[in-house]
């Protein structure tokens, strides 16, 4: 249908420098491709005629040809769109046409999912266990068939050999939808101790993304528990975070207490780099994590803020750490060697 043409040959018209109409279907214009004569403004040597049923381009200066279909591609991609929709409509696109078929893109449909297990409060097991910790039995939930729950929301296991108990954590995100979840096992048999399955194959494994205020300082420890115990926080679930994975200005990185583990080290040293606020525990703290220490009766809060640290600070206090924890170790490996 050449009226189609027509009327997107008048849409760009104003951005074609000089444009004109020589006659029925024949236009005029400076090209927009070599700019035509530099050395004289009068010049226009780009033009747009019909050639049977369509448009094409052709420059006498430059030789650039074209059929109009693509010409318009290079000037404007979303006049483009519309025009190629325009004339599948009219059954003008695809095999025999100078135009090709446009491209349909469909997204799988996302089904909202929500964990239909009982509160952990609910078995006795798993509530003795979490108020243990400290933890409250009403956050999480109880499956008592693991592998059975995870198949029936996402193929996960190939069956359900073995199958075992394991309190649920939920994963949501920022608009309260399930992205995931967490099970901790609760037979020592059980390896390992935690099973994480995502839903949601490209969220990274966050816990607690419902319920910070990204306009305040949030700290990041490394499990979903000990971020219970720490206000406006998220845990990253074993995943190797980076600041950019959770569009956040202001936060604070909250690791073990393990000075000989070479794999927390290296995470704390590339935090002090990138210019991130990061938590060294002082030298009269000597728990493992966050939940230990909280039984172990300190007010982790308070210590998280009086100990948190950045750039050249940071750097001195992690050296501190470290050299503190060796020197320590280096004393009780030297009484051991005595006592032998």
């Amino acid at each position: 249908m050449i009226y189609i043409d027509s009327k997107y040959i008048g849409l760009i018209s104003a951005r074609l420098e000089k444009f004109s109409r020589v006659k029925d279907h024949l236009y005029n214009f400076r090209c927009p491709y070599c700019g035509d004569s530099k050395k004289n403004r009068t010049k226009k040597r780009g033009y747009l005629y019909r050639q049977k049923t369509d448009y094409n381009f052709k420059c006498h200066n430059c030789g650039a040809s074209k059929s109009f279909t693509y010409f318009l591609k290079d000037l404007d991609k979303s006049l483009y769109d519309q025009y190629v929709m325009e004339r599948y409509k009219e059954g003008l696109t695809g095999r025999g046409s100078v135009t090709p078929e446009p491209k349909f893109e469909f997204k799988k449909p996302v089904f909202k999912v929500s964990i239909k297990l009982p509160k952990a409060s609910s078995n006795d097991r798993a509530s003795d266990y979490l108020k243990k910790r400290k933890l409250n039995p009403e956050h999480f939930y109880y499956a008592g068939k693991f592998k059975e729950y995870c198949n029936s929301i996402k193929e996960t296991y190939p069956d359900n050999k073995n199958d075992h108990a394991r309190i649920i954590i939920p994963f949501y995100d920022e608009g309260k939808k399930l992205i995931g979840f967490q099970g901790r096992s609760l037979d020592s048999w059980v390896t390992p101790k935690y099973l994480t399955v995502m839903l949601d194959e490209d969220h990274p494994k966050i816990y607690g993304l419902d319920t910070i205020d990204k306009e305040e300082v949030v700290y990041v420890t490394e499990g979903p528990f000990d971020s219970t115990f720490i206000r406006n926080s998220v845990a990253m679930c074993g995943a190797d975070l980076r600041s950019s994975d959770l569009g956040i200005n202001d936060i604070c990185w909250i690791y073990d207490n393990e000075p000989r583990n070479n794999e927390i080290t290296e995470r704390i040293s590339k935090c002090i780099k990138g210019g991130d606020k990061i938590v060294i525990w002082p030298d009269s703290v000597k728990q493992k994590d966050i939940n230990d220490m909280i039984l172990a009766g300190h007010n982790v809060q308070d210590i998280v803020e009086s100990n948190t640290y950045k750039g050249l600070q940071a750097e001195l206090k992690f050296n501190l750490w470290k050299k503190n924890d060796q020197q320590h170790y280096g004393t009780k490996a030297k009484r051991y060697s005595r006592s032998t």
